[in-house]
């Protein structure tokens, strides 16, 4: 007899390699139920794809199936119709009326400036010493505020990303892990700091860019401010985390398929490469719809109430979809991948991810000599958002055997 698939996130094989456990579930339970969780989780594209893309049924917006959602969590991210089509039209519209190109190559030269300071030594960590400031630097950036403290900020994004997998830690502490309690409290608490942030930027009168643009048309939108503030927080904090996320996944690829490194030097795969990069490794592996009335995924009922998991990272490996998809194909055509979300609430800011990874990568790529890995990057314990603590390399060339 088969026995079923283990389906831990957090377990420290499922960190280094998730993929394998969703092709696993895929084949076997694409429908599954994770006890822990409490939720249906999805790793077949189809059935992602009808979720995402059914607003009606699959609800972000967990008031619709009746549950309570205190108002700091109420944003962008968390809301649905009404209040998300004004909501959403405010800050895209915002986001269009900014120069990206020109945040790119700003980005690019910090990239350069960064590297120039790093030259000298024998090794260094990518993730702290290059794309954090960078991650930091270029929302700053676009946002159109003075920019945080890399360290202090980087603490702030760091707690409310762990915040986010508080239900799959464990009830009592060990072995220097966290409780799920513990994790909820410090997530809180950064998002407090973030908000008391936010605050300040709008009454110190930001500069040209997306806050200013977003406090000059506000009046056009019927929403409550307080929906337009915690969107701030949200597509600052998440703006950062993404690319501080996506950057550490793609370099990492790159280090390991040196040949694909070398294969963006031509535009034409620099800008294809982004979606397969993205695909290959999604920094959000997954989001979660609430079920607002009965329906059937696959062979399995579900109810009002229920809880579906989403499993991007699992959909964008789905052979049933993707080409041999356990490789990086760089002009891989079509490429609808799903680290950015699909359907109305598919992330505002992918331009913007890819506008700052395709700088940080052009920027490397002029360096003399090729940077490689220095060591064994190390991985966050976080399973909705995957990303690198530490990724050593150096742009000395390795030691003669």
């Amino acid at each position: 007899m088969k026995l079923p698939v283990r389906y831990d996130p957090l377990d420290s094989s499922t960190l280094a390699d998730p993929y394998s456990v969703y092709a696993e579930l895929r084949a076997s339970e694409p429908v599954h139920w994770h006890e822990k969780m409490q939720s249906w989780v999805l790793t077949r594209y189809r059935d992602c794809q009808m979720v995402l893309q059914d607003p009606a049924v699959f609800a972000t917006d967990w008031r619709r199936a009746g549950e309570s959602v205190s108002e700091p969590w109420l944003s962008l991210q968390t809301l649905d119709p009404p209040d998300h089509g004004p909501l959403r039209s405010l800050f895209m519209n915002a986001l269009r009326a900014q120069d990206l190109e020109a945040v790119g190559e700003q980005g690019e030269a910090l990239v350069g400036s960064l590297l120039d300071g790093l030259e000298g030594r024998a090794e260094f960590d990518l993730m702290s010493e290059v794309v954090e400031p960078l991650a930091l630097a270029t929302i700053s950036e676009l946002m159109g505020i003075e920019q945080p403290d890399v360290r202090t900020f980087a603490a702030i994004s760091d707690a409310i990303v762990r915040s986010m997998d508080a239900g799959l830690a464990p009830e009592t502490a060990g072995d220097g892990i966290e409780t799920g309690v513990e994790l909820r409290k410090l997530g809180i608490e950064a998002r407090g700091q973030l908000s008391e942030m936010v605050e300040s930027w709008f009454t110190a009168n930001p500069r040209p860019g997306l806050l200013a643009h977003v406090a000059g048309n506000r009046a056009e939108v019927d929403v409550a401010d307080s929906f337009v503030r915690n969107t701030v927080r949200v597509v600052f904090q998440s703006g950062y985390s993404s690319i501080v996320a996506g950057a550490g996944n793609a370099m990492l690829a790159l280090l390991e398929n040196p040949d694909k490194f070398e294969a963006m030097r031509d535009p034409a795969l620099l800008s294809s490469g982004f979606d397969e990069l993205m695909r290959y490794d999604a920094s959000v592996q997954g989001t979660s719809r609430i079920v607002t009335e009965p329906v059937v995924i696959g062979s399995v009922q579900l109810k009002r109430g229920d809880v579906v998991v989403v499993l991007f990272g699992a959909a964008n490996r789905d052979p049933e979809k993707f080409t041999r998809p356990d490789e990086i194909i760089l002009d891989r055509t079509p490429n609808q991948h799903m680290a950015f979300g699909r359907g109305p609430h598919t992330c505002v800011g992918n331009l913007f991810t890819q506008v700052t990874l395709q700088a940080l990568i052009k920027a490397i790529l002029r360096r003399p000599t090729r940077l490689r890995t220095a060591g064994e990057p190390l991985r966050q314990r976080t399973a909705t958002m995957r990303y690198l603590a530490t990724l050593p390399v150096t742009f000395q060339a390795a030691a003669a055997t």
